[in-house]
């Protein structure tokens, strides 16, 4: 099973999405904007990437340049802050055999089918 965290309205999750079903991926698709992580999950992903919480982190969105870009934060508060703002979590994320990787650009999720 292959897992997907997916945002439809992103060009570059859609271009994902669609290489994994061309391959015929048996897949898990999560709308992670419709259902957001809990702490413990990203926590997990996270480790699953192999990054930091910061290196997941949108940083030219509003919200962040607006309320957190010149703080100083924690990776527990990082990891809380993307759960409350999903929107501030890269994408897409896929996850197979206990490895995960962000498809950017979407290509690179062939790196781990």
């Amino acid at each position: 099973m292959t897992t997907i965290y997916h945002n439809p309205r992103c060009s570059k999750s859609r271009q994902c999405l669609a290489i994994l079903e061309d391959k015929k991926e048996d897949l898990n698709i999560i709308k992670y904007l419709d259902t957001p992580f809990t702490d413990e999950k990203l926590t997990e992903v996270v480790d699953l990437l192999g990054i930091q919480p910061i290196d997941l982190v949108r940083k030219n969105e509003a919200i962040w340049k607006q309320e957190f870009k010149s703080k100083t934060l924690t990776n527990d508060q990082l990891i809380k802050i993307m759960c409350e703002h999903p929107k501030l979590i890269e994408r897409p994320i896929v996850i197979k055999n206990n490895k995960a990787i962000i498809g950017r650009p979407p290509e690179k999720v062939i790196d781990i089918l």
